[in-house]
């Protein structure tokens, strides 16, 4: 899509419809915002916390906002796993990356030690246990998780040192069921799960991103109710149909999007019949 088109077209700063939209452009419901809360708890006592849900509930979303809150926090060290499905070795050169050490993988006892008391010092001088969050963490090994169990926990298991947050479909808190990960599956104190969005839910987080944008009134209270209905209670499926009616409408030069453009834009898209298929007789 041409942004500077629809810049121009739609006076908006940004396409409200994109996954990187501003961090304040997303909305926080009532359920999201009580999560955050008691992870910024958690980050005192330490232990892991789990998000999970189906493809495009708003996992990620979640991630982000709790990042954001989080490394607001002074003195709170926040790192992010990139690559969840990593071997043992790149999994402990990324987690020293992420907290100032270097080191080959091959040495696992020592980038073990090294590790634990970097972090107990971080608790000594802070008295926050360090942040580590993790998307798609359906993918890690169950050796992995399992050693981060480890790591995580001093004093035969009476004390936290760090702050682990694992976010991923439906599969991940399967996982936690077998007997392999049972013994981490216990210990997850915090859960969030995203469930299907209300279409009131869905209707707020189109006019939030409207509103931050630069442009409230770019669709018609119908239109977003429309889109809303269509959507099937999926913030993913909601952001991609609006973007796409935002293109259709920026290349028609309408200046604002009603239900209108929807149904030409619905009606494009359906196959059409092919010819003399009505008229076959058996």
């Amino acid at each position: 899509m041409d942004l500077p088109k629809i810049q121009a077209l739609y006076g908006l700063k940004c396409n409200p419809f994109l996954p990187e939209v501003p961090i304040d452009a997303l909305l926080i419901p009532p359920r999201v915002e009580s999560f955050c809360f008691r992870l910024e708890s958690l980050v005192l006592d330490g232990g892991f916390a789990m998000i999970t849900g189906d493809p495009g509930m708003g996992k990620s979303v979640v991630l982000r906002i709790l990042s954001d809150r989080l490394s607001k926090i002074r003195d709170l060290n926040v790192g992010v796993i990139t690559r969840p499905q990593s071997s043992m070795a790149d999994f402990y050169r990324e987690i020293g990356a992420i907290f100032g050490q270097s080191w080959t993988g091959s040495n696992r006892w020592g980038s073990f030690r090294t590790l634990r008391e970097r972090w107990h010092s971080h608790i000594e001088s802070t008295l926050f246990r360090p942040v580590l969050l993790i998307d798609e963490a359906q993918e890690i090994p169950s050796t992995v998780l399992n050693e981060l169990r480890l790591l995580a926990s001093t004093s035969f298991d009476s004390r936290s040192i760090l702050t682990i947050v694992l976010s991923g479909d439906h599969r991940l808190s399967e996982r936690f069921t077998g007997p392999d990960l049972l013994p981490l599956g216990s210990r997850i104190k915090t859960r969030y799960r995203a469930e299907t969005a209300t279409r009131e839910e869905l209707c707020a987080a189109i006019e939030r991103r409207l509103m931050v944008c630069g442009n409230s009134t770019l669709m018609t209270d119908g239109l977003i109710q429309t889109v809303a209905d269509h959507s099937a209670g999926n913030y993913r499926l909601l952001m991609q149909t609006c973007e796409e009616i935002l293109a259709y409408g920026s290349s028609r030069d309408v200046k604002q999007l009603d239900e209108k453009l929807f149904l030409e834009l619905y009606q494009q898209q359906q196959p059409r019949p092919r010819r003399g298929a009505a008229t076959r007789r058996t």
